[in-house]
């Protein structure tokens, strides 16, 4: 299968906007509705590129330590308030690559989903 990027967000503004972006670097972003899907998803379908709010409702850390425990070697990049670093040492803790404040993180998400494009690209070589 064609790689994909896996993502748990739940501001609707934002997934539209990961998904435009994503649209015009080539690449499937497909949105996870809780962590739990997250998990079940990328079990079943590893993703090149995990996108975790650390701020959504249904325990983004708890996903991200279960992703961590799997086989699924995927890039996990948690984001949340730039204020919030008790959560931020949490999230790496958890597991997670990279941890950005959101204006960072949206900032880097073009560069971000290219080079998840192109170990797509590896990938399915």
């Amino acid at each position: 299968t064609m790689g994909y990027v896996l993502a748990l967000v739940d501001n609707l503004f934002f997934q539209a906007r990961i998904q435009a972006v994503a649209k015009q670097i080539g690449v499937e972003v497909k949105v996870a509705a809780t962590g739990e899907d997250l998990v079940t998803e990328a079990l079943a379908n590893p993703p090149a590129l995990v996108i975790v709010d650390l701020n959504a409702k249904s325990g983004p850390l708890d996903a991200v330590r279960r992703l961590r425990g799997s086989e699924t070697p995927a890039l996990i990049i948690g984001y949340l308030s730039h204020v919030q670093t008790d959560l931020a040492a949490e999230a790496s803790g958890a597991g997670c690559s990279q941890v950005m404040p959101q204006g960072k993180f949206t900032q880097e998400l073009p560069m971000v989903l290219a080079r998840a494009r192109g170990k797509l690209e590896k990938k399915s070589l």
